[in-house]
């Protein structure tokens, strides 16, 4: 495939020197490398090469969504692709799925879903701050899937204007002011998650969950680590992404239903005067 004017280039040189650049004409690049002509590039097939000024190999790769959000401009903390991807699997999200979304801060969660909804499904997203949609809806631009999302500027805890969505993520900073009001907006059995930096935002979350006709109600974690792998010295990267986030899944359900004590919830397990094995005769 060949790179036209306007085009999306990753410039890689290593996996920790690479550029995500635009193909366009009278363009050149001032790196530590050397200069780097990006007017070259244009006619040129994805996965060929180019020298800088001062002779360094730069390839020329077709940009991924973990790329567009990884190099997206930011004003605020993004969710990393460790956390995208767990997300996708464990609520189901796929072509055509209907996605709410409460809190669109610099937009990579956001890019990520409409990439995976598109062409049938559709991301819409709900935040306060003008700024940080501006910010957003360039992103998403750049990666090419804006026509996939609505950007709303809208406070959630006055209701938000969606019904029977599949799934619904809400990234804020008290996400269990808002279960109400995601409640009503996505279909029975729909799925629920939260972004949650800290374990305080984690508890009030899950006590919320389960008052509010929400079960499976899961919490995890997600850690990565890079492996240096190098023929007779493989060994774990010194730098690691640990903590960013955790995360909390729930299903919705509908009508009254009490709510199951889970492991560590009955009084027994709080050293209390438990009801014992609730499966013995």
């Amino acid at each position: 495939m060949k790179i036209d004017e306007g085009s999306y280039v990753l410039l890689f040189h290593t996996s920790r020197k690479k550029w995500l650049v635009k193909a366009a004409y009278n363009k050149e690049m001032h790196t530590h490398l050397g200069v780097i002509d990006i007017s070259t590039i244009i006619g040129k097939e994805y996965g060929s090469a180019i020298k800088s000024t001062e002779g360094k190999t730069i390839y020329l790769i077709q940009p991924t969504s973990f790329d567009f959000i990884m190099k997206s401009e930011r004003r605020t903390q993004i969710i990393y692709p460790k956390d995208l991807g767990f997300i996708v699997a464990r609520t189901g999200i796929k072509n055509g799925s209907i996605v709410l979304e409460v809190g669109t801060g610099s937009g990579a969660l956001t890019t990520f879903m409409a990439g995976i909804v598109e062409p049938k499904g559709h991301v819409y997203s709900f935040d306060v701050n003008l700024d940080f949609m501006s910010v957003a809806r360039r992103n998403l631009q750049k990666a090419g899937v804006l026509d996939s999302v609505t950007l709303q500027q809208h406070d959630p805890h006055l209701g938000l204007d969606l019904k029977d969505a599949d799934v619904a993520i809400v990234d804020l900073g008290d996400p269990w002011s808002v279960i109400p009001q995601v409640y009503n907006s996505i279909k029975n059995s729909g799925a629920f998650v939260a972004i949650c930096p800290t374990y305080n935002q984690l508890e009030k979350t899950a006590a919320e969950l389960r008052r509010s006709n929400f079960v499976d109600v899961e919490s995890v974690e997600i850690i990565s680590r890079t492996l240096e792998a190098r023929e007779g010295m493989t060994r774990p990267s010194n730098r690691m992404i640990a903590h960013t986030t955790f995360l909390i899944f729930a299903r919705k359900v509908i009508g009254e239903h009490l709510v199951p004590l889970e492991e560590g919830n009955s009084p027994k397990d709080k050293g209390g005067k438990g009801p014992g094995n609730l499966f013995q005769p």
